[in-house]
């Protein structure tokens, strides 16, 4: 076995024990207590290991040649997962250069990886590309357009804010993963975990609407 083929299995088997583990952590985040001090511990070892898969993923795609969408997907699922993330560590709507940075990026990467593959001429789902491209776009576009509504406004959004973005991180990694090891089922098995976490997540909303109000 030479270097270069060594380096891409290594390369691949960190690329799946990450994103297990991250599935495995996010599902103990979805079932645990929230708010203390092991739901924010086990939020940050989530988005450590959502960085390994991104990185790796990465790394497949340029380094060696893994022509595959669903870095795309993790992208998005890397991007959600930082923006919940400062939305609970900021709480307020006051721009900040590291959050604009990432928004920007991150939708020029998707536009980029959309341009990448189909001029190496591959062929993918329509409602797959569609619906990632789409949800990024109209999450950048409320990530920026949030800053134009008033603190008081912005203090009754921002825990909601926070639960749609971590289960949405989770459920696209979540998609990444059977696209993955369920290929003959696409492109079901691509979107459907995207469609069981928007239930979960709006089920999370109402939860912490009804306490809020009781």
């Amino acid at each position: 076995m030479d270097i270069f083929s060594l380096f891409h299995k290594t390369n691949i088997v960190i690329h799946v024990l990450a994103g297990s583990s991250a599935l495995l952590i996010g599902l103990f985040i979805l079932f645990a207590a929230k708010g203390g001090k092991r739901h924010r511990s086990s939020g940050r070892l989530f988005l450590w290991l959502l960085s390994i898969v991104i990185l790796t993923g990465l790394l497949g795609v340029f380094i060696f040649k893994r022509n595959s969408f669903l870095p795309v997907i993790t992208l998005l699922s890397g991007y959600l997962g930082f923006s919940g993330f400062r939305v609970m560590r900021n709480r307020i709507n006051k721009p900040r250069l590291l959050d604009v940075a990432a928004a920007v990026l991150s939708i020029l990467s998707v536009f980029f990886f959309v341009y990448y593959f189909k001029s190496i001429g591959m062929i993918w789902s329509p409602v797959i590309i569609y619906s990632t491209v789409g949800y990024l776009v109209l999450v950048v576009v409320y990530d920026l357009g949030r800053y134009l509504l008033s603190k008081k406004t912005y203090q009754h959004m921002w825990m909601y804010e926070h639960i749609l973005k971590m289960v949405s991180a989770f459920t696209a990694l979540l998609s990444a993963f059977t696209g993955t090891v369920l290929p003959q089922y696409h492109p079901y098995s691509q979107f459907l975990p995207s469609v069981f976490g928007t239930v979960v997540a709006l089920g999370f909303m109402l939860v912490y609407w009804y306490k809020r109000k009781v």
